[in-house]
């Protein structure tokens, strides 16, 4: 419950009340106003930073921040200040400290380094700078809002299509956990919900990597490591997101893995529905990213007016709202990302990928 209100009631602020927003998709640096370097350049209050954590993940520039800027002008604002700190701690850091100085009103963050951007939430707290934690928890700090996924549930989904996935194909029981950045606390979430799966499954963990940066590289250079040591005995790839996923995939291709393994994914990027058309990946976890973007947007103008929000407390006592993932296999593909919008039949099916559309059904 929120602290009670002791301003006069004539300056009393009006409270927004955002419920816990659950989507279910049935199967059926600072730009705008910046310097090149990603400084900002623009001053007065009444602006919203946005700040992302990095550019391996194809979301945050194809669908998060267009979505994000996109609400903002709706509800009648128009200064974002962007700012991508590819998967740089200090970066993020510097463009946090020049919106403040620039006189950003709300910081929306998604930390690069969950315990690094702590210090970003006290130095916005020491302005009176509302902080919304997007997409990944920040550690610490006086929070306004948390909007993300229930991301223990994209674990469970990924291992849940995993194990279904190997016992489906009989290739053996051998996996590779290809986890995410050890410092996104979302990728620790994400190992714990399929762990709580793979751990009942009889499925034998070969090895494990927790890939610094969401590395796609960085992965691919693993599990090139791990397929000298265990060849034939990989029988299924528990990748994180699609990114280590398509490192993943480039390392088991270039080393001729054959029979080739199941392979999960998440963010359903465009690349790895088409590796997932081609059987080159097993499934991957849509997020429906226009709802988070834009509740954030909606959270983020009422901070900016002065207004209270509220929602739902986590463990934390933070107002905190968590949308739905949806596993996807090839057999999903048109119930849910096309159908949704999120991807066209024809950004998916371009030439290259024709023939093992029209095979998979999409079209």
């Amino acid at each position: 419950m929120p602290p009670p209100d002791r301003t006069p009631a004539s300056r009393r602020r009006r409270r927004v009340v955002f419920t816990a927003l659950v989507v279910a998709v049935a199967a059926g640096t600072l730009s705008g106003c910046t310097d090149p370097g990603g400084n900002a350049t623009a001053s007065g209050r009444g602006a919203i930073a946005l700040l992302l954590p990095d550019a391996n993940t194809a979301r945050y520039e194809t669908f998060d921040r267009p979505l994000f800027e996109a609400r903002v002008r709706e509800l009648g604002e128009s200064d974002v200040l962007y700012a991508n700190a590819d998967q740089d701690a200090g970066t993020q850091q510097q463009q946090a400290e020049s919106a403040l100085a620039a006189g950003a009103g709300v910081l929306v963050l998604d930390p690069v380094d969950a315990n690094a951007a702590v210090s970003i939430v006290t130095a916005a707290n020491a302005k009176g700078v509302p902080v919304i934690s997007y997409d990944r928890l920040i550690a610490g700090g006086d929070l306004a809002y948390y909007v993300s996924f229930d991301n223990e549930k994209v674990g469970e989904l990924q291992a849940t299509a995993l194990v279904e996935g190997m016992r489906e194909a009989g290739r053996g029981d051998g996996i590779l956990m290809v986890n995410g950045s050890p410092t996104d606390n979302n990728a620790t979430l994400f190992s714990r919900g399929a762990r709580s799966v793979l751990d009942d499954s009889g499925l034998q963990i070969l090895a494990e990597y927790d890939t610094p940066d969401w590395s796609p590289d960085k992965a691919q250079n693993w599990v090139a490591g791990e397929i000298a040591q265990y060849g034939g005995d990989i029988a299924g790839v528990y990748a994180a997101n699609d990114a280590t996923a398509g490192g993943a995939v480039a390392a088991l291709k270039a080393a001729g893995v054959d029979p080739f393994p199941i392979v999960t994914g998440q963010d359903a990027e465009l690349a790895a529905l088409q590796r997932i058309i081609t059987g080159d990946q097993y499934m991957t976890v849509y997020k429906a990213i226009r709802p988070q973007a834009e509740l954030a947007a909606e959270v983020a103008v009422a901070l900016l007016h002065g207004e209270e929000v509220t929602a739902p407390m986590d463990t934390n006592g933070v107002p905190t709202t968590l949308l739905d993932p949806v596993a996807v296999t090839v057999d999903d593909i048109m119930s849910t990302v096309v159908a949704d919008g999120f991807w066209r039949v024809e950004d998916i099916c371009t030439p290259r990928y024709a023939d093992a559309c029209a095979a998979a059904g999409i079209g």
